[in-house]
């Protein structure tokens, strides 16, 4: 049977509490947890249910107290969307249409008065959920670096954490239900495991497997409390970073930020695999992983002094995002501080393949607009439909080359 293997590595880690073994890696997790036997982890699924339990005993191996609601578990159940508009109800009653989801709780006690949240989402698309960018035949999108990465840097931590930093409680989380709306994070802050007005700050990891030749990193909410940005610089010694106001985003540290908690998010940007099958461990920077650990625990040891963060509001970015009905088929390269919006993947048979444009392309020029920014582009791109015509210019390794875009 395909979980035989899992299964037995599960009783090894077990017996790890009793016998000195090799520590468990950054690796060793990004590889388990993106294993095809898991089927992409997508929410109520046995493969979910694996990694859960993968990581409630990574937790107990580290001596982690449970904090869900049944040992290291909060289960909740749902009835999926039937529109992108609609609030998710959170349910308990059975049926076909109902999903249960599992988020992943442990407690690091240090009998302070504050606690510190570092979480990041384990779960994914399965065999290509809603989101999924693959347009080829039913495969397994493993999610490698869309969230393993996140949860192994998470477990990191959970060990660098332990006797040190005693100020604050630490509590790590594992959410799931984040591909379907940050659904385990909301749920949590809605029905926690702690006092939520104890929590100092959250930490959320989301993407953080493939740190770039240029070392750019990606942290956002930084304006969330006063002390957050200079902080992250003085500690900054490996990275090109790029540092974002808003505590609004796609990912789980929304939900704590709507609930007034200060959030930092930690992202090494989008690729062209991200949310296609495409997304396995071996294409995963393991060392720059290692690194983002280490700078997250400098940062965390010099606010271990400061008491509670104060908590500020942030503008919200994504409110000014216009709605597009065309697009370009491409994948920006949201790192990309340079002037233009800069092309790091595109779709089979879209506008922009179709135009001739390539990977790592700079759009500067689209249709009568000059592109200067991530923002302009997508304010000019807002004002095309479909069968639209227009021109875009592209500089190309110093070299402007013009196509035609037909939406």
């Amino acid at each position: 049977m395909k979980y035989i293997a899992i299964l037995l590595f599960l009783l090894v880690l077990s017996a790890c509490k009793t016998k000195t073994v090799a520590p468990v890696t950054i690796q060793d997790d990004v590889v388990f947890l993106s294993a095809d036997s898991l089927e992409g982890r997508q929410a109520g699924t046995d493969g979910e249910r694996i990694a859960a339990n993968y990581i409630a005993n990574r937790f107990e191996n580290l001596g982690l107290e449970q904090k869900g609601t049944s040992g290291y578990f909060q289960t909740f159940s749902f009835k999926p969307k039937t529109n992108p508009h609609q609030t998710v109800t959170y349910t308990v009653k059975d049926g076909d249409s109902t999903i249960t989801g599992t988020n992943v709780l442990a407690y690091l006690n240090n009998n302070a008065e504050n606690t510190i949240v570092i979480g990041a989402h384990y779960d994914h698309l399965g065999y290509g959920a809603e989101g999924s960018l693959h347009r080829g035949e039913k495969a397994i999108h493993n999610g490698a670096d869309d969230n393993a990465s996140g949860v192994a840097v998470m477990l990191n931590l959970a060990e660098k954490l332990k006797g040190k930093n005693t100020n604050n409680n630490y509590l790590f989380m594992a959410f799931s239900g984040e591909e379907m709306g940050l659904l385990g994070s909301n749920y949590f802050v809605k029905n926690p495991t702690i006092d939520t007005k104890k929590v100092n700050y959250m930490i959320n990891m989301d993407m953080v497997g493939r740190l770039k030749a240029d070392s750019t990193l990606a942290v956002y909410g930084v304006g969330t409390s006063p002390i957050l940005k200079q902080t992250l610089k003085a500690h900054n010694n490996s990275f090109k970073l790029i540092v974002k106001e808003s505590g609004i985003g796609p990912s789980d540290h929304t939900s704590f930020y709507n609930a007034d908690i200060p959030v930092l998010h930690f992202f090494t940007g989008q690729h062209e695999d991200y949310h296609k099958p495409s997304d396995d461990f071996d294409k995963l920077n393991y060392q720059g992983m290692q690194t983002i650990s280490n700078y997250i625990f400098e940062v965390i040891s010099d606010l271990d002094d400061n008491g509670k963060l104060p908590f500020r509001k942030t503008k919200n970015e994504s409110e000014e995002t216009p709605r597009f009905k065309v697009g370009l088929g491409v994948i920006p390269d949201y790192m990309f501080d340079g002037k233009g919006m800069r092309i790091d993947g595109l779709s089979e048979d879209k506008p922009a393949q179709k135009a001739g444009l390539q990977k790592g392309d700079i759009v500067v020029k689209l249709g009568d607009s000059t592109v200067v920014d991530m923002m302009s582009y997508m304010k000019v791109l807002a004002t095309f439909e479909k069968g639209d015509k227009t021109k875009v210019i592209v500089n190309r390794k110093g070299e402007m080359v013009e196509a035609e875009i037909n939406f």
